[in-house]
């Protein structure tokens, strides 16, 4: 269930990705304005936006920033990657806390095989130009991975990568192991149930109470595929000899709305995914391989963003409306629970606690 805890709420630092495909959202000084009067520490770009990250001068927000796929054969010449950085980053980074640059998104399941050889030399190029400048010490370099990497992802422990991207992996994971940088993928479980629905039960891909799976090789209780699908990738990355690799989900969410064809894509089932998500990283929860680790989460998205390409879900994985109104009803989730928020206090923390959850969010932007 959706907590209502307020005061835990603000303190669980799930990661905000904040993207602007669309032409009638708030300017990023609200935003800032916003997240500051909520405590909100970290927030995820897909670029290096200078008017957000001079909105948030001299705030205590973390920012992971990005560099798009079409940055990527630039990155790989060190002169670029250091012009780049000198940018983008450097004049930045004494008001605004930069902490991590994502090179490319979701690059080896494209069909660019050209742009799969530029992505590690690009990281490695952008992380010897933080090297160069003494940055490398507070900024960290990664990428993002759709599970679409992953050739076998169920029974958990089994999980393997694919084949035919395992040259470039066992290479990537040897720059994560060497420069102590995450492992991102972008777990959408919504996906599995859309190209599903007979097969794949509504309520274990929603965090709802069901019976739930066990890894016949570990006898491990899976109750939810989001985890299921990070202990597969924490499988594949042990197979290639790495198990101080550390896994983060840098995108996840569910849409309101699809087109016929994406089964599932609802305003309650979103409510559903998203709420009973926030609830389980309130716990401080692991997952079953790794109970000691608190799953790392950015959720998708912020907003519904109109300029998006693509299935009619992809402009609808928002929280919010541009305008500032809440996708689903959030004042109803949080009046139906545990009853913390009396009826005589305050819609104004309800109000305040919505605005908060609907600013947990992220982008799906190549």
């Amino acid at each position: 269930m959706c907590s209502d805890s307020f005061v835990s709420i603000r303190s669980l630092g799930v990661g905000i990705n904040y993207g602007q495909i669309a032409n009638n959202l708030p300017s990023p000084s609200r935003v800032a304005y916003l997240l500051g009067s909520l405590n909100i520490s970290r927030v995820k770009l897909y670029d290096a936006d200078p008017n957000v990250l001079t909105a948030f001068a001299n705030s205590d927000v973390e920012f992971v920033v990005g560099l798009g796929n079409e940055y990527l054969q630039k990155m790989t010449d060190p002169n670029q990657a250091q012009a780049w950085i000198q940018q983008h980053v450097q004049p930045y980074i004494s008001q605004t806390k930069i902490k991590c640059i994502t090179v490319g998104n979701e690059v080896l399941t494209g069909n660019d095989t050209q742009l799969m050889s530029f992505l590690l030399p690009a990281m490695q190029t952008v992380y010897g130009a933080l090297s160069s400048l003494g940055l490398n010490k507070e900024i960290y370099v990664t990428t993002a991975h759709s599970t679409g990497i992953l050739g076998n992802s169920f029974p958990p422990s089994a999980g393997a990568f694919r084949q035919d991207l395992a040259v470039y992996l066992q290479s990537i994971l040897n720059f994560h192991a060497q420069t102590n940088s995450p492992f991102l993928i972008n777990a959408y479980p919504f996906f599995a149930y859309k190209d599903n629905p007979d097969q794949i039960s509504l309520s274990y891909v929603l965090f709802q109470p069901n019976p739930g799976t066990v890894d016949p090789i570990t006898n491990l209780h899976y109750d939810n595929m989001l985890y299921a699908q990070i202990d597969s990738v924490y499988s594949a990355i042990k197979a290639m000899g790495h198990t101080n690799v550390q896994v983060k989900v840098s995108e996840t969410g569910w849409p309101s709305k699809g087109d016929p064809n994406e089964v599932g894509a609802t305003p309650e089932n979103a409510r559903l995914y998203n709420g009973n998500l926030l609830s389980r990283i309130e716990q401080n929860q692991g997952t079953p391989a790794k109970p000691s680790i608190p799953i790392d989460i950015f959720v998708f998205a912020l907003f519904n963003e109109d300029l998006k390409p693509g299935p009619t879900s992809e402009r609808n994985y928002g929280l919010y409306y541009p305008d500032g109104t809440p996708v689903y009803n959030w004042v109803a989730r949080l009046s139906s629970t545990h009853g913390l928020f009396s009826f005589g206090e305050k819609r104004k923390k309800m109000s305040t606690f919505i605005k908060l959850f609907a600013f947990s969010a992220a982008s799906r932007t190549v």
